[in-house]
């Protein structure tokens, strides 16, 4: 059998008893687990729920990969409580803010970008989500649904989605413990991170699909990261069910 990089990244990533090796730069200080734009305009979210949601067994049952949606808007209510779903702060406690989705080793190494299309009160253009504040933060303003759905692969989907949710991976943040392995864990993180906004969408009525075929280098132009330090792992379309 061929073997290619991805079988190479999976036999020199593993953990071997008693041979597990000395990983990462535990003598610099940790890094930072959130990213910002203070440069850029903030827009405060509305407080999100958590209570009073439909049951956990019903929302599973119920999830379904959605393609087709409508041309309404979903509203800035709605896109604050998927934010808070997937990534949002749900205690503080011991100098820790935990989130609603785990990250190994606490290190949350995945950041998220919006690319808008249809969000009620907000202009269409990309965000990025200020995670401590609960903020968004305008970074491009315009319609980039023919750009994002371009590089997913030519997919209508993202263009006709109300908000496309684009997941990037800061590598540093997780190898300054994990080393290699590192990139193990981020791609677990961000499968979290999506599950989290699937069950989310149902629970608010909405759809979603994940999508793992992407143009790399078009998506992280569109975000403007650069692809080697922060680079696109994973979007998602979220949006009204065409009926």
């Amino acid at each position: 059998m061929n073997t290619g990089i991805g079988d190479s990244f999976q036999k020199e990533t593993k953990y071997i008893r008693g041979k597990i090796p000395v990983s990462g730069r535990l003598w610099e200080p940790p890094p930072r687990t959130d990213k910002s734009y203070p440069e850029c305009p903030r827009i405060s979210l509305p407080p999100p729920r958590g209570q009073n949601g439909p049951g956990l067994w019903e929302t599973i049952l119920r999830r379904r990969s959605i393609r087709n949606f409508s041309a309404q808007p979903i509203s800035l209510d709605q896109l604050s409580q998927l934010l808070w779903a997937t990534q949002g702060i749900t205690h503080q406690g011991r100098g820790y803010f935990f989130r609603a989705a785990p990250s190994a080793g606490a290190l949350y190494p995945v950041e998220t970008y919006l690319v808008i299309n249809r969000v009620a009160s907000l202009e269409a253009g990309i965000y990025h989500y200020q995670v401590g504040l609960h903020q968004l933060a305008q970074i491009k303003m315009g319609d980039f649904s023919r750009g994002i759905a371009a590089a997913a692969l030519n997919q209508e989907m993202a263009a006709a989605a109300a908000v496309v949710f684009c997941w990037t991976g800061i590598f540093a943040r997780s190898k300054w413990k994990y080393g290699q392995r590192a990139y193990r864990y981020i791609y677990l993180d961000a499968g979290h991170i999506a599950q989290n906004l699937a069950l989310a969408a149902v629970g608010l009525g909405l759809g979603s699909c994940q999508v793992a075929a992407l143009y790399d280098d078009e998506v992280n132009h569109l975000l403007g990261v650069d692809g080697q330090k922060e680079s696109i792992l994973y979007l998602s379309v979220v949006g009204h069910p065409y009926p």
